[in-house]
């Protein structure tokens, strides 16, 4: 069920500056139609549970801005070229590093972290998770790979090449997004706070939170460290946003709700995934159970 859709010279999508929701309405969970857990709850990257209360609800399809300054500036993405992804993976964590590119996927029984070639082509190396484990999302650093669960407060401390885990380490609350920024980890709970964390324990050293017009923005999942700032999705929206991790302040707003139409049947089908790609001011896209994946510019 694949679909290669093949490189596409510069094709500038325009972008309505209306967010939309990616086909379902706020009551949709990450592993809705999986099997779940005993005693887990329905979501994943979904509905927080309790790190998620307060205003600047998510679930209207876009994201919220405030009255105060720095307001966000709204902008789209333009697609460069598209890439085959595979439309069974149910995308929480992607990162690109050299040639290859790192996913990690969610739903009981079926997470999973893998490494393929970024140019296509079946994974080099593939490693299930446990199946009580909601993958969650990952970040790269130089010496490890460590991948996230959502409810089961367990973070991985992987080996980069072989994937296998070589330690855990436990959190409180949830675990949703993750990104390196070359000196910390930041990590998102489906709230409107990041953690900062040590790359090398995964001990927490700060927080921060993420505000539009001075509106906290609950809901943040998948993240990518880019260019000192952070990328994020949030989801149940086709919206991307740029934090800045300093202040914690949403400096702008990408509209991707063109890309991928018509969206899988599944209403899980959210856009979920950035990666930078390297030497590069491009990023890719895509989403869970999507068959493609998006080389963008980000506008505006």
């Amino acid at each position: 069920m694949r679909s290669v859709l093949g490189t596409l010279g510069p094709l500038a999508v325009s972008l309505s500056l209306v967010g939309a929701v990616a086909a379902c309405t706020a009551t949709g969970s990450d592993d809705a139609g999986s099997a779940t857990s005993p005693g887990a709850s329905l979501a994943s990257s979904s509905m927080p549970t309790g790190s998620g209360s307060g205003s600047g609800d998510a679930a209207g399809g876009q994201v919220p801005v405030g009255p105060s300054e720095p307001r966000p500036v709204r902008g789209s993405v333009e697609v460069v070229r598209t890439l085959p992804h595979d439309p069974t993976l149910f995308t929480q964590g992607l990162q690109v590093v050299g040639d290859e590119i790192y996913e990690s996927t969610g739903e009981y029984t079926r997470s999973q972290v893998q490494r393929r070639p970024l140019a296509g082509g079946p994974p080099t190396v593939s490693v299930r998770m446990a199946d009580d484990e909601f993958g969650e999302g990952l970040a790269v650093t130089p010496d490890t790979l460590w991948t996230l669960t959502w409810t089961n407060g367990i973070a991985h401390n992987r080996d980069p090449r072989t994937l296998e885990v070589r330690s855990e380490v436990p959190y409180e609350g949830e675990g949703w997004g993750l990104c390196h920024d070359g000196e910390r980890l930041i990590m998102s709970n489906g709230s409107a706070e990041l953690t900062f964390r040590d790359p090398v324990t995964f001990e927490p050293t700060g927080t921060v939170s993420v505000t539009s017009g001075g509106t906290p923005v609950i809901r943040i999942n998948e993240l990518e460290c880019a260019d000192g700032t952070v990328l994020a999705n949030v989801w149940m929206t086709d919206e991307v946003i740029r934090i800045d991790p300093a202040t914690g302040a949403v400096t702008a707003i990408y509209d991707a709700s063109a890309l991928e139409r018509p969206r899988p049947a599944s209403r899980e089908a959210v856009l979920n995934g950035i990666a930078a790609l390297p030497d590069s001011e491009n990023v890719l896209l895509t989403g869970k159970l999507w068959p493609t994946m998006y080389e963008v510019r980000l506008i505006g």
